[in-house]
């Protein structure tokens, strides 16, 4: 019965970050001036993405698991930093300076606001 009830809290879980993530994308419109800064996290990597919504395009991408990164010493939130850096360079060299931060139904703790405080670092304005 206890792997039955941790199998419907993960459940419950996912579903209710669904929910909170697409309520957040009806607030939330990324265009091609300022596109969305949309973040991913898994148990040990983290992704982010800059994406056009207007034309269903992704203009950028970083990662933890890009090989500069990967290569990196630090745990997880020191790299979710790094991948916030990475991200404002290529969003730099595509010459935007402001972004629409979509935390993907997450909390804006530990990790998220590790990647938040690299992209506003690198330069990015939110």
């Amino acid at each position: 019965m206890g792997a039955k009830n941790k199998e419907m809290n993960s459940k419950a879980k996912t579903e209710r970050r669904q929910r909170i993530r697409y309520l957040i994308r009806i607030k939330l419109n990324g265009t091609a001036s300022k596109p969305r800064l949309s973040v991913f996290r898994s148990n040990n990597e983290i992704y982010v993405q800059l994406v056009d919504d207007s034309n269903g395009h992704t203009l950028a991408s970083a990662s933890s698991s890009d090989k500069d990164i990967k290569l990196q010493k630090g745990n997880r939130s020191e790299k979710s930093k790094l991948v916030g850096q990475a991200i404002a360079r290529k969003a730099s060299d595509l010459g935007l300076k402001e972004v629409v931060f979509d935390r993907g139904g997450y909390l804006y703790h530990g990790r998220v606001k590790a990647l938040a405080d690299g992209a506003r670092e690198g330069g990015l304005k939110f």
